[in-house]
């Protein structure tokens, strides 16, 4: 899997390279046990620092995506440490409905945006 940032993005690298690695889980591009890049190397790869990667990596161990071997690295977890993720998602889903509300924004309108949304991160298929 290729990962790059934008240096120039007001979002975080270790934000970016978060999103490109839940990304790759949610796609299957990675799967359980596979192995990501040593921190050492992405970042030499990315042109960042060590520890940028270092709290991404730690980022996706809390959420339950990475699980974090010693020192033989870091590899996609099996997924059973996600279970309460859904709550968050939950959480999240209500924090933008409430700001697109306050912007006067209508319901239709938002579950018109996120269906949409929620088909272009499924490949075009929401069923």
């Amino acid at each position: 899997m290729l990962i790059e940032v934008d240096l120039r993005s007001d979002e975080p690298i270790y934000r970016q390279i978060r999103a490109q690695i839940v990304r790759g889980v949610a796609t299957g591009e990675l799967k359980p046990g596979d192995a990501l890049p040593s921190v050492r190397s992405l970042a030499a790869d990315l042109g960042v620092n060590m520890h940028t990667v270092n709290k991404a990596y730690a980022v996706l161990r809390d959420e339950g995506y990475v699980a974090i071997r010693g020192r033989s690295g870091a590899y996609i977890a099996d997924g059973a440490g996600r279970s309460g993720k859904a709550e968050a998602i939950a959480a999240e889903l209500t924090r933008l409905a409430l700001e697109h509300r306050a912007q006067g924004g209508s319901a239709d309108q938002f579950e018109a945006l996120a269906a949409e949304a929620f088909r272009r991160a499924m490949g075009g298929d929401a069923s």
